[in-house]
């Protein structure tokens, strides 16, 4: 048992580390085009237009950037962003224009004063990763907090979209008993299915 966890852990090592220097090695035009391909799937696929209230990431490390769905959002859409305390993430409002501090991971953060979002307002969450496979398992950076947001009782049926590049969309990843597969998978080819097949 032991020997298989350390196993998992050392293929999500050198499996992250080399999707992350693929993603790197983009070249910015190649990031921008990517990125705003991914939006416009987004931007025609039902779960995504009639949602509300949608919880979503900034781009960090040249993660696939989704500034263009803010920029054109809906009125009555609402954007959240995390702020990341001790192990967890506290979900705030925010619209483009407000102001926005540095997190202790270097991550772009809505202020502390920012309103709060519970969980009863959230319809989507849009979530990072550094891969995604057919079965909508999601690797994530190794911190966890998604992992533990994620398989709280009061977030598990809150629909959910991992967003990655389509290289970075594999046949299957190495997984731990903790991981939690998320419904569909949005690269810039397609939205995929994950655990919403059936």
């Amino acid at each position: 048992m032991v020997e298989n966890y350390i196993v998992s852990i050392a293929n999500k090592t050198t499996l992250r580390r080399s999707l992350l220097q693929k993603r790197r090695s983009l070249s910015p035009t190649q990031w921008r085009a990517k990125s705003d391909r991914i939006c416009k799937q987004l931007q025609s696929f039902p779960l995504y237009t009639e949602a509300k209230t949608i919880l979503a990431y900034f781009s960090f490390r040249q993660e696939p950037d989704l500034s263009l769905l803010f920029k054109s959002k809906q009125e009555r859409q609402r954007w959240g962003f995390p702020r990341c305390v001790g192990k967890s993430l506290v979900w705030h409002f925010w619209q483009p224009g407000e102001k926005l501090v540095r997190g202790k991971f270097g991550i772009l953060e809505p202020l502390l004063d920012s309103p709060t979002i519970s969980v009863s307002e959230v319809d989507l969450i849009l979530v990072p990763a550094v891969a995604g496979d057919r079965q909508g398992y999601r690797l994530g950076y190794g911190g966890g907090f998604y992992d533990r947001l994620l398989t709280s009782p009061q977030w598990q049926n809150i629909p959910t979209i991992g967003i990655v590049f389509e290289f970075a969309y594999l046949f299957t990843l190495p997984i731990d008993p903790w991981d939690t597969r998320l419904k569909y998978i949005c690269t810039e080819e397609d939205v995929h299915f994950g655990s919403a097949r059936k």
